[in-house]
């Protein structure tokens, strides 16, 4: 089978000239899944494979698809790329992707027992020192906490709490990224296009440290925050429902602190996010953490059933990937109906280019 990347290194034309997006005519950076497209119908393409949604246009079917107005219909959006070649069995998922570069690192490895390099460990103090400096699961630190109305119907009073601790984990994962040395070698634009990508990413595996599985809560400091309280900030069924789902999965997984910040690392330094221009450098780097992960669970774990732990925490991962666009979405909603409750720092999180 073929596979996503083969042709990503494809060069955009032989004479040097650019040339247009066959889905929208923006300007295309190269063959994705056997045709000529830009990055944003790359990535659309990729998400509509992987969730196997049946889309419906509301009008006839005919739309017409420019940079401008391809949000305005993924049906006909979809049906474009379909029409200029664009295949779905060529995308790869990320499990797949990260299972195929770990099967190549364990054949260079298979003669050395298994156990960390020197590097790996580093690696692995690295992180640790990195979030235990960002992130208190007692929430001593937060100082905005009030208490939530759970009794009133009137969003604007039981939304600004929780939109508060957003900011703070936002403002706590910019630190803990600029906390290690291989982040803060990348050029500034990429630092910032992978902390747009991954920062709700990375909320959700420090939330799900603080996650009650059988009440179905969160324990934030002096508060409990449950699903009810989402609710009542505006956002809707279609990203709550799979996110509950999620927490509680990763939560049954019962990881380490170590495994915790490896996947926030790997969250961090994931090189498909849109207008990455250091895109090998990150490859590289995220390889070598799935590697220190799978590697501390072959070595630190002893129960039977360890062989599963590392795809299981893959699958989450990807998970998280497919909530983010609507995350973005529903926060956007949020803020037309109560602008005062999204701050700067939320919207230049979720503000992404088209």
């Amino acid at each position: 089978a073929e596979c996503e990347d083969a042709d990503e290194g494809a060069k955009v034309t032989d004479d040097g000239e650019p040339k247009a997006c066959g889905v929208c005519g923006d300007l295309a950076r190269g063959y994705h899944f056997n045709a000529l497209t830009c990055e944003g119908c790359k990535s659309f393409f990729r998400r509509v494979v992987k969730r196997s949604t049946q889309l419906h246009c509301p009008l006839l079917n005919n739309c017409t698809i420019t940079k401008k107005s391809r949000r305005s219909c993924q049906a006909c959006r979809f049906r474009k790329c379909q029409a200029i070649g664009m295949r779905g069995e060529m995308v790869m998922s990320e499990e797949q992707i990260l299972e195929r570069r770990i099967r190549i690192q364990e054949k260079k490895m298979r003669a050395a027992a298994s156990q960390l390099s020197p590097r790996q460990e580093e690696m692995i103090q690295e992180l640790l020192l990195g979030h235990r400096s960002t992130f208190d699961p007692t929430f001593s630190h937060f100082r905005g906490f009030r208490s939530l109305d759970r009794n009133t119907h009137q969003i604007i009073k039981s939304v600004i709490e929780p939109f508060d601790l957003t900011t703070y984990m936002i403002q706590d994962i910019i630190r803990f990224s600029k906390s290690f040395q291989a982040f803060r070698s990348l050029s500034m634009g990429d630092q910032i296009t992978l902390l747009k990508g991954a920062t709700f990413e990375i909320m959700q595996i420090r939330f799900n440290m603080v996650f009650n599985s059988k009440a179905n809560n969160w324990k934030c400091g002096s508060l409990t925050y449950c699903l009810g309280d989402a609710v009542r900030a505006g956002f809707q069924p279609l990203l709550l429902e799979p996110l509950l789902k999620l927490h509680q999965t990763l939560r049954k997984l019962d990881l380490q602190e170590e495994e915790y910040v490896l996947i926030q690392a790997m969250s961090l330094f994931s090189p498909d996010r849109p207008g990455v221009l250091q895109h090998s450098v990150v490859d590289r780097i995220q390889e070598s953490l799935a590697l220190t992960l799978k590697t501390w669970i072959d070595c630190k774990r002893t129960d039977p059933e360890k062989h599963l732990l590392f795809p299981k925490v893959i699958a989450c991962f990807t998970e998280m990937r497919t909530m983010t666009e609507e995350y973005s979405k529903q926060i956007l909603q949020i803020k037309d109906l109560q602008p005062d409750t999204i701050s700067p720092l939320i919207m230049e999180v979720v503000s992404k280019d088209g």
